[in-house]
């Protein structure tokens, strides 16, 4: 058993209720699941799917129901009168209504179909319920659910019963902690760190989950963290490069997360068509996954890529929370995450509690070297993030290049031109047909927009007046910025006398400072400083 499950089943199975506290890939699904199987086995007489719903789980999205129901599935198989059940957004609620009527026993769920059918299925009862499980929490509230909640505690707390509640979590927040005072009675607090176990005792009975430490995370102790430092104009074919790189083995699975389901979309067919064409020596498979996909397609490409040996996911985060890849090789954050809670479970895909996995997390690009002393205040218990500033010419660390040249100076050449040649072939792509150019710009918009959602914290390396807006267009395969995407810049202030005064203020820490989406990585001279053009300029407000 892993230490949170060491911790937790004990607790569990002596029917406290419990706050859990562990890091993402720890292993906290069987953490509840073993006791909570346990519980219904051993009831006698024995449990029959007429009895209805005796254990709720929520969890926030629909992959991570879908894997749960499946665990379920698999220890279940010994007691195969206890029934498990999911219901989730897009599958038929025709469907969904006969299964409850025919009975279920354990009903994993996200939050907003279960008040859908709290609401219009009469044959929903929750009267005999004795497990509410409260799975990710965070993140539950993080995606709005909280007055989904509300409905489903008040339905639950009207039924009567008197139930065993447990609330997990990688990351406790305040509103994870308030949660934790409204549906748990007394709970036992259980928080646990494989990079430290002596400091993650469960305290003692009566303790509250009121008293759990906020904003505090740990990720998996076996992760290696990378930083890449890229200039905006070159990052798409540096993602490239990477993963033709990295992807030559048939034992590399990798997941790329990105801001929006539209630059999603881009990256699956611009990747899929540049990098498979029929001269290659390879096919490589490229899955996608976001929130806009139809239900069906978001459960096979969840089947196919936990199946396959090798791979590359383009994601949202619909994907970093709680689901169990096997094997991933490389996590690669190819927009940065606007937490830190965000980014540790992005990164938790990999490096899980399997013995096999060890896999590194890396953000691909991340905005400045001041983003790598964003996590310092929050106790993430890692060694030091590995710095690695990549200037353009040695685009693809070489490995891209199967060449070998007489000099230093050669070899650099040598990777501009095949750079250039790769941005060329995206650029061509784009503009081959107005459809492509379209959806590039669609991409590029949304990417715009969700930048302007950094917190405040971050805007003095996420800002938007900091892009310049010709690279930014050059990482989604234009050849220039196009003009009509002011939208994005709704609400801010377009007096040019106070612009300009903010854009030339504190020139000191501009190395430090810069955006990820600058042109270069060396600070501007007041002799070429001119050259830029302010955002104004660039038809960018």
């Amino acid at each position: 058993m892993t230490s949170v499950q060491q911790r937790t089943i004990p607790v569990l199975v002596t029917g406290r209720d419990a706050v859990v506290r562990s890091q993402t890939g720890s292993g906290k699904t069987l953490a509840y699941a073993v006791p909570l199987v346990q519980m219904l086995q051993s009831f006698q007489p024995k449990v029959h799917r007429s009895h209805g719903p005796l254990a709720l789980v929520l969890v926030p999205t629909r992959e991570l129901a879908l894997q749960t129901f499946q665990t379920f599935q698999k220890l279940l198989k010994p007691f195969m009168w206890i029934v498990p059940g999911v219901l989730m957004g897009g599958e038929k609620r025709k469907a969904e209504k006969a299964r409850l009527r025919k009975g279920v026993n354990i009903l994993v769920s996200t939050p907003g179909r279960l008040v859908d059918h709290i609401q219009n299925t009469l044959s929903l009862a929750f009267s005999a319920l004795r497990w509410l499980v409260l799975d990710e929490a965070d993140r539950i509230l993080d995606l709005g659910f909280e007055k989904d909640l509300t409905v489903i505690l008040n339905s639950l707390n009207s039924s009567g019963s008197k139930r065993q509640n447990v609330l997990l979590s990688a990351t406790i927040s305040a509103g994870v902690t308030r949660l934790a005072d409204v549906s748990l009675n007394d709970p036992v607090t259980i928080q646990v760190s494989d990079s430290a176990p002596s400091a993650a005792p469960v305290q003692s009975e009566g303790s509250s989950g009121a008293h759990v430490q906020a904003e505090s995370f740990s990720v998996p102790e076996g992760l290696q963290q990378l930083v890449v430092v890229v200039p905006s104009k070159v990052r798409l074919v540096l993602l490239a490069a990477f993963i033709l790189d990295k992807c030559q083995s048939d034992h590399c699975k990798m997941l790329v997360f990105v801001s929006s389901c539209e630059v999603v979309e881009f990256l699956h067919r611009i990747l899929s068509f540049v990098l498979n064409k029929p001269s290659a020596n390879q096919t490589l498979t490229f899955l996608r996954l976001h929130g806009n996909m139809k239900q069906e397609e978001r459960v096979e490409t969840f089947r196919l890529f936990s199946e396959s040996r090798c791979g590359v996911l383009l994601c949202t985060d619909v994907a970093a929370r709680g689901l169990d890849l096997p094997q991933v090789s490389w996590i690669v954050q190819f927009t940065a995450p606007v937490s830190v809670a965000e980014y540790v479970h992005r990164v938790g895909r990999t490096a899980r509690s399997h013995p096999w996995s060890s896999g590194p997390g890396f953000i691909f690009r991340p905005s400045s070297r001041a983003l790598l002393h964003a996590p310092s205040p929050h106790s993430i218990s890692v060694p030091p993030l590995h710095s690695t500033v990549v200037p353009v010419c040695v685009c693809a660390c070489v490995r891209a290049c199967a060449c070998v040249q007489s000099s230093e100076m050669a070899r650099e050449q040598e990777i501009k031109e095949r750079a250039t040649v790769l941005q060329t072939e995206f650029e061509n792509f784009v503009h081959a047909d107005p459809e492509r150019t379209n959806a590039a710009k669609r991409a590029l918009q949304s990417f715009l927009r969700a930048y302007t959602t950094y917190p405040s914290h971050l805007k003095h390396i996420f800002h938007i007046r900091h892009l310049h807006l010709g690279h930014t267009a050059k990482s989604f395969g234009l050849r220039d910025a196009p003009h009509g995407l002011g939208g994005v810049h709704r609400g801010a202030k377009t007096g040019r006398k106070g612009d300009k005064k903010r854009w030339t203020g504190s020139r000191r820490d501009s190395n430090l400072l810069r955006s990820e989406f600058s042109s270069g990585l060396q600070p501007k001279t007041k002799k070429n400083r001119s050259k830029t053009p302010t955002p104004q300029e660039s038809g960018t407000s």
